[in-house]
């Protein structure tokens, strides 16, 4: 049995043209019933994923990107402190003592008589500072 193209073709047309048959019909029973007083989908609650998201974003902000910010301010806080003689420990796990200070660099000792220059986003309080601080 041999079957020739446009065969098929006219053959699959009308499977698709009884298809959409189907769905047009469908269509418009729904539309009938929500025309009787039956409300459709997305009434109310269409609004419940956009409270959703807004819930979410502000969970974001206050858990996470709030207490950043606040800890970035008390680091820049620091660094605006900082003035010769206090002890400091760089990025890089390098103890030293500052013993000049520019706009953006401190100069730092770290040994005999070796000063090494470092940039200022790159300086933390020493562990001993910090108890310190904490202790009063």
């Amino acid at each position: 049995m041999q079957t020739s193209f446009i065969s098929f073709a006219s053959q699959t047309d009308n499977a698709t043209g009884q298809s959409a048959q189907q769905t047009n019909t469908t269509q418009q029973a729904d539309a009938g019933a929500k025309g009787n007083g039956q409300q459709g989908q997305g009434g109310p609650s269409q609004y419940s994923g956009l409270i959703m998201i807004v819930v979410l974003i502000a969970v974001f902000y206050f858990l996470l990107i709030r207490p950043q910010q606040k800890k970035q301010k008390e680091m820049r806080k620091f660094r605006e402190a900082l003035k010769e003689g206090d002890h400091v420990v760089t990025a890089g796990g390098i103890y030293g003592k500052i013993t000049g200070v520019k706009d953006t660099t401190f100069i730092v000792n770290i040994g005999d008589g070796v000063n090494i220059k470092i940039d200022k986003g790159s300086v933390y309080p020493s562990a001993a500072d910090t108890q310190a601080a904490q202790a009063k």
